[in-house]
């Protein structure tokens, strides 16, 4: 586990406004993005092909990222992780271990409810092949560090994946070369804890780069550090 001596970023002062955590809906930012989300808008009207939002709590102590949100999933159903393999994974990980409650049917409707638990990404829209340019990423950093100085009860952040893992370091003020990405790795910032994961994509399950059960660990030792979900969520 890797320390640093950086502190939780201090709460607003009264009265001041707070940082904006969310990208708004026909965000310019970047223009690669924008550009294949005018054309996802034109070939599938009827979805929500805009900079997904996230999901849950902002009083939670669980901040989830991911990397972006999926063609086929949450740009889809503009809910983060859902109606696609991803989510199916994730969500009964969730359901399993208190961080959520309810049924997921893959359809931001299906009544289920975190606990304790926000989910986010690190690039709020769709990218073509999955994959946002470094520009794209740096750009989008911004709402990203407005969600975690925000969540004022946050204590974890699960991060899916190395892209995930790299821009939260940079959030947080953490070194590379003190918090290295590695499945299962738990780094500490100040008062929270950083825990790495594979990301849960169909991919990695397909070629056994993450198996359920180590997908579990990860939240495992979540709740276990935790404990009982807050009563403030």
């Amino acid at each position: 586990m890797s320390t640093t001596e950086n502190d939780r970023p201090a709460e607003p002062l009264a009265g001041a406004a707070l940082p904006c955590s969310e990208p708004d809906r026909n965000c310019p930012l970047c223009p690669r993005l924008v550009s294949f989300r005018e054309e996802a808008r034109v070939r599938e009207p009827t979805w929500f092909n805009s900079p997904v939002p996230s999901f849950g709590d902002p009083k939670a102590r669980l901040l989830i990222v991911g990397l972006a949100p999926g063609m086929q999933g949450a740009n889809r159903t503009g809910r983060p992780f859902t109606g696609d393999y991803a989510g199916d994974l994730l969500y009964a990980t969730l359901l399993e271990y208190g961080f959520a409650k309810g049924v997921y049917q893959a359809r931001p409707d299906d009544g289920l409810t975190l606990i304790d638990c926000r989910i986010g990404n690190a690039v709020g829209c769709v990218p073509p092949q999955n994959k946002p340019l470094p520009v794209e990423i740096r750009t989008c950093r911004r709402y990203l560090a407005a969600k975690i100085e925000t969540m004022q009860s946050l204590r974890a952040i699960v991060v899916l994946g190395r892209v995930a893992h790299d821009t939260t370091l940079k959030v947080l003020g953490l070194r590379a070369a003190e918090a290295p990405f590695a499945h299962g790795a738990v780094h500490r910032a100040g008062a929270l804890r950083l825990y790495d994961s594979y990301h849960c994509s169909r991919y990695n399950t397909n070629t056994g780069v993450l198996t359920p059960d180590m997908f579990r660990s990860v939240f495992a030792a979540v709740r276990a550090d935790l404990g009982e979900r807050s009563t403030a969520s």
